[in-house]
This record gives C-alpha cells, sequence and structure tokens, in this order.
C-alpha cells in the first residue's frame, strides 16, 4: 500500500510561503525545482526524514486565489504533531503566530488551533503517550 507524501496548498506567491514555514514553523525547504513560466514546484516539510510535505502552488487565476486560507472551508486543515506543545507553543508565539484558542486537554492530548499567515487553520498536538494518533 502507498504513504500519503505530499499535501498542495495554494498560497499567493512562493517566496513569501516558504519564508513563513520555514521561519516560523521551522520546516524545511525540501525542494525548490523551477518549472517554467514562472511556475515552482517548492515542497516544504516540517520533518526532513519523515511524514508528508506541503507543495506550495501559486494561485493561478481567480478561482484557485478564492481558496488561499479557505481550502476546508473554514476547518481546520492541517495537524501538526510536536513531543513537546509547550516548548513549540511558546516558539510559535515568540515567532508572532497568533493562535484562536487557549491550549486544551482532551483525551487524545493537548490541542490548539492556529491560524497561518495565509489563512489555513492548524492544529498544534502532543498526543497523549496511549493515545498516538
Amino acid at each position: 500500500m502507498g504513504a500519503l507524501f505530499l499535501v498542495t496548498l495554494v498560497v499567493p506567491d512562493y517566496d513569501p510561503a516558504i519564508s513563513w514555514y520555514r521561519d516560523v514553523l521551522g520546516f524545511t525547504l525540501a525542494v525548490d525545482q523551477p518549472l517554467g513560466e514562472g511556475k515552482r514546484w517548492v515542497v516544504m516539510k516540517p520533518d526532513e526524514m519523515e511524514g508528508a510535505g506541503l507543495l506550495l502552488a501559486r494561485a493561478d487565476g481567480d478561482v484557485e486565489a478564492s481558496s488561499i486560507g479557505n481550502q476546508t472551508g473554514g476547518r481546520v486543515s492541517f495537524f501538526l504533531r510536536t513531543d513537546d506543545f509547550a516548548r513549540d507553543h511558546a516558539l510559535y508565539v515568540s515567532r508572532g503566530v497568533e493562535f484562536s484558542e487557549a491550549h486544551r486537554h482532551e483525551d487524545y492530548g493537548t490541542v490548539a488551533v492556529f491560524r497561518d499567515a495565509f489563512g489555513n487553520l492548524w492544529d498544534l498536538i502532543e498526543h497523549h503517550p496511549s493515545r498516538p494518533s
């Protein structure tokens, strides 16, 4: 069976998106390949070796541009796992990330929702050891 390795995220432009995910969330720029006509194949990964990456796709036209920040109709789009919620929450806040709620403790772990620079909703989650995902 295959494994999910990329998810497309429509963004206004490549470089501001690369900067935000790299400098604010600490992602790695895994690939930045020119495709011609101003298009690029840009992949950001939260972990260089494991897990899925984000394929940053620059919006092409009004329909794609209108989906920026709302690709899932207002629901949380992405779930970012951490092994130390307090550490990463404090780091993100120090880098200007605004959480839309106070963190909360659920049966599955500690979680809080934040918005990225483009309006997409993310969960920052530290799973409870007995409930890994």
